[in-house]
């Protein structure tokens, strides 16, 4: 059973089972989004983005095109992704593309550049400014965010 709260504007029917959207969520009608997932209050979720299974993402974060989460994502609070490279009001732009990989946990506060993908297992530390690609298994943390670690 899918549970939607009846303050959230939710446009998509690809939506899997046991899935929950909390209120004052906006999905647009072509957005798909996996089983068993968790949207918290205050999400937009765009047309061109793909949720798997079992992920949640946390309130006030906003999915734009592009953007892809594998199963099983973590997405903190207020983590922002971006898919122009050069905004500029009004004018056309190429949407980038961005790809979580399963397993991978954003802290809150992240902010994601357009383009970048983060790999399996990956964790990323609260507060991290994301500009390059992030191999899987590894913490990354800090402005602009650099290895710390490796994680097994």
């Amino acid at each position: 059973m899918i549970f939607i709260h009846p303050l959230s504007d939710v446009l998509s029917e690809n939506i899997g089972n046991e899935t929950r959207i909390w209120q004052f969520c906006i999905v647009l009608k072509d957005a798909v989004i996996g089983e068993n997932c968790n949207i918290c209050a205050h999400c937009f979720i765009e047309n061109d983005v793909k949720v798997g299974n079992n992920v949640t993402i946390k309130c006030g974060v906003y999915l734009w095109d592009g953007i892809t989460l594998e199963d099983n994502v973590q997405i903190g609070p207020n983590v922002t992704f971006i898919n122009d490279k050069y905004p500029r009001a009004k004018q056309p732009f190429t949407i980038l593309k961005t790809l979580i990989k399963k397993n991978a946990s954003i802290g809150a506060g992240t902010i994601i550049l357009g383009g970048i993908t983060i790999g399996e297992n990956a964790m990323i530390g609260a507060g991290s400014l994301i500009t390059k690609d992030v191999p899987p298994n590894e913490l990354w943390f800090g402005n602009p965010a650099r290895f710390i670690r490796k994680i097994v």
